[in-house]
């Protein structure tokens, strides 16, 4: 095999050394996601005449949906009999810590966040937010969706930088050999998501700018999850499975959980559009 037609990659984990703490590249991609759809959201909530005071809670509420949602449905997802079966196990589920053989821990961060998982948590976060704050709940939802591809954009490249969540082995030209799993060309998985959820983004930001009316029926969430899901349940026949459980299933995990999200993001996206023809 000649490894100088592939993509040899193994980038350092930590984007920012100050002293001896470290800012790791993951950590900075999922920022960087958030930030991005706050501003965006913040800037809709204002074209269509939301007061600031009910959007500033707003964050705080995607903020935590997304991770304990994340959090959880990788823990319960994929490794229920590792996380569910010891008190060890249940607390590194809760905490950011790894606990060693000899008794002590360590600070790891939460290693393990399931796409699927954040989708619900954010769903009922947004729940919350407009049982506390009164907005149209699918307000709400439409422009949440409009901004979801920048956050989903970086957060796969995040673990891009982690070399995570691998691809099949192939020959294609553009394959990466990710040197801290193996010596193997695969395909950038991550890559691939990364790029289509920018396309979403510009997408929906193209249908909001010609029709923003189209806001407040459900349109835009239904597209969204049809989108998104869709594309994830095709990419995993280019991934490697996530769990040694998955390979006598007839679709892997990430392909089963996609089906029920695109069956409803099919119909809320054609709810929304009879409901604004109308």
């Amino acid at each position: 095999m000649n490894t100088l037609l592939y993509i040899l990659w193994n980038p350092d984990l930590t984007a920012l050394h100050i002293g001896s703490w470290g800012l790791r590249w993951y950590s900075l991609c999922w920022l960087i996601g958030l930030l991005l759809a706050y501003l965006i959201v913040r800037r809709l909530f204002k074209e269509q005449k939301i007061a600031d005071e009910k959007f500033e809670p707003l964050f705080i509420y995607c903020f935590l949906g997304i991770l304990i949602g994340a959090r959880l449905g990788h823990c319960l997802f994929y490794q229920p009999d590792y996380f569910l079966t010891s008190w060890r196990g249940f607390v590194e589920m809760l905490l950011p810590i790894h606990f060693l053989p000899d008794g002590g821990w360590k600070m790891t961060g939460y290693e393990g966040l399931a796409s699927h998982g954040g989708t619900l948590g954010l769903i009922l976060a947004l729940l919350l937010y407009v049982k506390k704050t009164k907005v149209p709940l699918w307000t709400v939802l439409d422009n949440i969706a409009i901004a979801t591809g920048t956050t989903a954009c970086f957060i796969r490249l995040g673990n891009l930088m982690n070399s995570e969540i691998i691809g099949k082995v192939t020959d294609v030209p553009w394959a990466f050999i990710f040197e801290r799993v193996d010596q193997m060309p695969r395909h950038p998985g991550q890559l691939y998501e990364a790029l289509a959820y920018a396309l979403f983004f510009v997408l929906a930001w193209v249908l909001y700018r010609r029709r923003p009316d189209r806001v407040g029926t459900g349109f835009f969430f239904g597209l969204c999850l049809f989108y998104i899901f869709t594309f994830r349940f095709f990419i995993e026949y280019t991934k490697e499975i996530q769990e040694a459980f998955e390979a006598a299933l007839p679709l892997d995990m990430g392909q089963l959980l996609s089906l029920p999200f695109i069956a409803v993001g099919a119909w809320f996206m054609v709810r929304g559009w009879k409901k604004n023809v109308q």
